[in-house]
C-alpha cells in the first residue's frame, strides 16, 4: 500500500494535481483496496495499477482529465497498461498506442 500511495502521489505532484482534496481521494482509493487485497492476497501486485485507475476515475469527475498525454495536440489522459494492474503498470497514450511513463515516473508539463 505504501508503494502504491508514494507511486501515484509522485505522478499527482508532477503533473501538479497534488490538492488536499486529491490527496483525499488517493487515500479512500487505498483504504478500499486495502480491503481488496486482503480479501485476494493474490492480488496485491495489481493494487497500485488499480488505485491509479481509481484517483483517475474519481479525478475525472472533480478536477478534470488526469494525467493529460503530454504529446499529442488533442488534450485526452493518460491510461493504465495493462487494464487490471500488475506488477510494472505504465501510463500509456491510446491515441499513438505508446508507452509515456511507469507508474510512479510521470514528469512535470513544460
Amino acid at each position: 500500500m505504501l508503494e502504491a500511495r508514494a507511486r501515484v502521489l509522485a505522478d499527482l505532484q508532477a503533473r501538479s494535481f497534488a490538492t488536499a482534496d486529491a490527496v483525499s481521494v488517493l487515500e479512500d482509493a487505498l483504504s478500499q483496496r486495502a480491503w481488496w487485497a486482503e480479501q485476494w492476497p493474490e492480488g496485491a501486485v495489481y493494487v497500485a495499477g488499480l488505485v491509479a485507475q481509481d484517483v483517475q476515475d474519481v479525478l475525472l469527475e472533480t478536477a478534470g482529465r488526469w494525467p493529460a498525454c503530454p504529446d499529442c495536440e488533442v488534450e485526452h489522459p493518460l491510461y493504465i497498461e495493462p487494464d487490471l494492474g500488475g506488477p510494472d503498470p505504465v501510463w500509456v497514450c491510446e491515441e499513438r498506442g505508446a508507452e509515456v511513463a511507469a507508474l510512479g515516473a510521470l514528469t512535470p508539463l513544460a
